[in-house]
């Protein structure tokens, strides 16, 4: 019998009152293996006001001492880094090496926001006019919620959003994906063997009806979305509306504009990692190739050999490459979109359809898919797949492939491979992408810079991670201070302004 998993709220698991239940399946087996309940409306009202209520003691708390909690945590995470791991591998698909790297980067969310103490200094200046002085405070700013997708059930909710939202001094009620809510609610529980206070963390499992909730509710503060575009715009739109501060990260197309002067075996062999990597599932993915034709066929070629090579088999083996897709919806999503771009005239070079791993018939896996000759009318290419499906365009120039790749609605990332300076320094300045690699295929930064879309990639004014993850969990306040001296105490003159105080 499938696990009926429980709500976190309150620092308490409950059992959901709710009789709707969404199957949780390992992804290379298609056995469910829990059943997240779609909790109610009125269970959602329950972890705001869980929030809501312990957020004044927490936000007194000392910054020295709310890190302490995540220090203890970091400690736990690296005790179950291996559980943690299967447990990613199980539910979401990754390969062991990518499931491990999914909980690693949750520990790297939760050190920097160790730093928070430092983070929060303010600035000070005396004397900001004749004897005043004026200091400026970073202060939290209430509850927030965290709205997550299936692809990372360890980084974005527990290395992203968690940590920094809890060190600054805010409360936070997570809606887990219900495809893979698991890791979530198991990290849940460490944070309270790390001691954090009842309230501060709160985990729920819904639709998407119910975490409208979130968009409305005058003690929701504000609210950090990661998923597609359509739902992030919407968010952004309700929330900003009622005053709430909202960061939303979206959709991605990026690509990679491969030049004639890249070493081919080596610009291939990043292409595949950044491509075919949690198989394709990934919000900063390589789906597209932008190669000039002086060497595309050869570069094709290359990675055609590499990716064949590649063993996708059950998650969690760490012989394999590649593991399966999260569910047998999301891979159908994938195939369709496969033959549309076959419809649409791109020629399919490696097709990854209809592959079965022994032992795991019964799992959602699609291999490595490879269409060229994808033009910018193909939607295939301009549209999100998410999955194990890389695009090859053809230019003739760098100004023909930075053209055609500021084309995209969409601006997470961009890559150039290529041994000329200048190309690559024109690159940096000129592309669209918030996140650029220079021969780096995956050019997500380190935890301490922020994870920065532009264009349909995100709207928001401050990014997660970084000093922005920082900021966008608090609120500034400006204090300034006059002191008289006995001489001053006696005078009856009101005080003029001259534009200072």
């Amino acid at each position: 019998m499938a696990e009926t998993l429980k709500l976190f709220i309150g620092g308490q698991f409950v059992e959901s009152k709710t009789n709707k239940l969404m199957d949780v399946f390992n992804a290379s087996t298609g056995e469910v293996i829990a059943k997240a309940p779609c909790c109610t409306k009125e269970e959602v009202e329950l972890a705001i006001a869980a929030a809501r209520a312990a957020f004044p003691e927490w936000a007194a708390t000392p910054a020295m001492r709310r890190v302490q909690v995540l220090h203890k945590l970091r400690a736990l995470l690296y005790e179950h880094l291996e559980e943690l791991t299967v447990l990613v591998a199980d539910e979401n698909g990754k390969a062991y090496g990518d499931a491990k790297g999914d909980v690693l980067k949750a520990i790297e969310g939760t050190e920097h926001a160790i730093a928070a103490p430092e983070l929060l200094m303010g600035e000070s200046i005396m004397n900001a006019s004749k004897g005043v002085d004026t200091v400026l405070y970073r202060e939290p700013l209430g509850v927030f919620a965290g709205i997550v997708p299936f692809n990372f059930p360890a980084m974005i909710p527990m290395g992203w959003m968690a940590p920094m939202c809890i060190a600054t001094g805010n409360t936070m009620i997570i809606k887990a994906a219900s495809m893979t809510p698991m890791t979530a609610l198991r990290i849940a529980a460490l944070y309270k063997e790390a001691g954090l206070p009842d309230g501060v963390l709160n985990i729920v499992t819904c639709s998407r009806n119910e975490a409208d909730l979130f968009t409305s509710h005058p003690d929701i503060n504000g609210i950090s979305f990661v998923g597609s575009t359509e739902v992030g715009l919407g968010i952004y739109s309700r929330g900003a509306a009622k005053g709430k501060r909202v960061q939303a990260l979206c959709e991605a197309k990026n690509h990679a504009l491969v030049l004639e002067d890249a070493p081919v075996e080596r610009t291939a062999a990043g292409i595949i990692n950044a491509a075919f990597g949690c198989a394709g599932e990934r919000c900063m993915a390589l789906p597209v190739v932008v190669a000039q034709e002086s060497i595309a066929d050869r570069l094709v070629a290359d990675i055609v050999a590499k990716a064949r090579a590649l063993k996708v088999g059950r998650a969690g083996d760490p012989s394999t490459d590649m593991g399966p897709l999260v569910t047998a919806g999301h891979r159908k999503f994938v195939t369709d979109w496969i033959q549309k771009g076959i419809d649409e005239g791109a020629t399919l070079v490696l097709d990854g359809r209809g592959i079965t791993v022994p032992g795991c018939e019964g799992g959602f896996f699609v291999g490595p898919t490879i269409l060229d000759h994808v033009t910018s009318d193909m939607t295939v290419g301009q549209s999100e797949v998410f999955g194990p499906v890389l695009c090859i365009k053809r230019v003739k120039t760098f100004e023909e492939g930075i053209d055609l790749m500021n084309a995209n609605p969409f601006a997470n990332g961009s890559v150039i491979f290529t041994q000329n300076g200048y190309y690559a320094r024109e690159f940096a300045a000129r592309t669209h992408g918030g996140m650029v690699g220079v021969n780096v295929g995956i050019p997500v930064p380190v935890g301490v810079f922020p994870f920065s879309g532009h264009k349909n990639s995100f709207f928001g004014d401050l990014h997660c991670l970084g000093k922005d993850g920082m900021r966008f969990y608090t609120e500034s306040k400006c204090v300034s201070t006059r002191w008289f001296d006995e001489k001053e105490m006696k005078r009856s003159k009101v005080d003029s302004w001259d534009g200072t105080i």
